[in-house]
């Protein structure tokens, strides 16, 4: 089988490398990829959001299947235009993506359905929203109602920084037309859970749990990520607690998009908020999540390429999806200065051994070496049976990585680890 991931980070790295494992596969093209994962895939450079390119490659290579990993050709119809030249594909249509393209559509979907989640409001005038500000309880949490690469949320300790996340993106457009619409959203106070699920608009399978590190600093100091390093499973996500989302958030929000006419066929994102209340949720996202899908497929025993033609197929209510029962960790290495200005083009070593368990970001092949071209440009992952024992290989081998202005931080884990031991 030729199969095409379109995508071109440690996500997709990650999925590549799972699919891989079919024997069935002979070929996987990346497109665009980057230059670290050559020697699992050909890279192709094509964009994610090239969505006419995407299809004329998979018609003229003759793709027997596509794997849409990121959010934006996701929300543009990749899939829907792809499908409509048969080729079958992981990931939802453009009218069920929406879920993650629109804040304001998933905020009110939730409200229309009784899907637990904060309190909100929506604003598209901005002399209002700063009105509401005036009395607003705070902390508060700004989120642009588009997509932002995961760095659209603001959680504001004070009225003025309210304020200036508000005018950041309704006037100076600094998510462009992503801030047209902010939603002005209750802070909610518990451990966070990250839950991807594998959903043929029918059955829901949940995936092991992970729990993310969004701030660039240690102890969640400093700016937000797209995610410093993750842990699975969340030690605070409890087989109960499961249980309760099953029947209070997941079902229900595969049922509330169904009855909206929006099939959701993909992976289906949960970011969770356990809250002294029952857990509501945060977010949704419509795909895999980065980096949590480098700690979550690494402990699927499962074959994925198989997984994922059942959702396609919508029989994966018959299909066997099970996890390895160990802990795994991921920590993102990346350039100093992310997630604000940092330099590239940096000279990029990773020895075999750390090769083997690195899901790379952002690298390039420049005159022959490859070479940093990211904020974030590894992830090193490590399984164990211990949260602990994976905690030190995942570091152990993040150590052996070299290349200038190298940063990562040194306590992911800690607070799953703090959680374990509460226990």
């Amino acid at each position: 089988m030729k199969l095409m991931v379109v995508g071109g980070g440690g996500r997709e790295h990650a999925i590549i490398r799972k699919l891989k494992e079919n024997p069935a596969v002979t070929e996987i093209y990346a497109l665009p990829g980057n230059g670290g994962m050559t020697a699992d895939a050909t890279c192709v450079d094509i964009a994610a959001k090239d969505i006419d390119g995407i299809v004329q490659f998979a018609v003229d290579n003759a793709i027997d299947y596509a794997v849409v990993a990121p959010d934006d050709p996701l929300v543009l119809g990749a899939v829907d235009a792809l499908e409509e030249k048969g080729i079958p594909c992981f990931g939802p249509r453009a009218n069920a993506a929406i879920i993650e393209g629109s804040k304001v559509f998933s905020k009110d979907l939730m409200k229309k359905y009784g899907i637990p989640t904060a309190a909100y409001e929506v604003f598209t005038d901005m002399e209002a929203a700063l009105a509401y500000l005036d009395t607003a309880p705070v902390p508060t949490v700004i989120k642009a109602d588009g997509l932002a690469l995961g760095k659209g949320v603001v959680i504001a300790a004070t009225r003025d920084e309210a304020k200036a996340a508000v005018r950041s993106m309704m006037q100076d457009k600094v998510f462009g037309a992503s801030g047209d619409r902010v939603v002005v959203e209750e802070f909610l106070t518990g451990p966070e859970v990250s839950v991807l699920a594998f959903t043929d608009g029918k059955a829901l399978v949940p995936m092991v749990s992970s729990m993310d590190h969004k701030r660039a600093g240690d102890n969640d100091t400093g700016l937000n990520t797209g995610g410093m390093g993750t842990v699975a499973p969340n030690p605070y996500y409890t087989a109960d607690i499961a249980a309760e989302c099953m029947e209070t958030i997941f079902m229900p929000t595969v049922n509330a998009m169904n009855a909206e006419g929006r099939t959701f066929k993909g992976c289906l994102y949960f970011g969770l908020m356990l809250t002294p209340n029952g857990p509501k949720v945060i977010e949704y996202n419509c795909r895999f999540g980065d980096p949590e899908t480098q700690v979550v497929l690494p402990l699927l025993k499962s074959d994925l390429l198989t997984v994922m033609q059942s959702v396609t197929n919508g029989t994966l209510a018959d299909t066997a999806v099970e996890f390895d029962d160990g802990h795994a960790c991921c920590v993102i290495l990346a350039s100093k200065g992310y997630p604000a200005a940092y330099d590239k083009g940096l000279p990029l070593t990773i020895p075999a051994e750390a090769a083997a368990h690195t899901y790379v970001a952002g690298a390039a092949i420049k005159d022959g070496v490859l070479v940093t071209n990211g904020g974030r440009v590894l992830g090193v992952t490590a399984v164990a049976g211990t949260l602990k024992e994976a905690i030190a290989e995942a570091y152990r081998l993040a150590d052996t990585v070299s290349f200038d202005n190298k940063y990562c931080r040194r306590d992911i884990g800690a607070r799953a680890m703090k959680a374990t031991e509460g226990n």
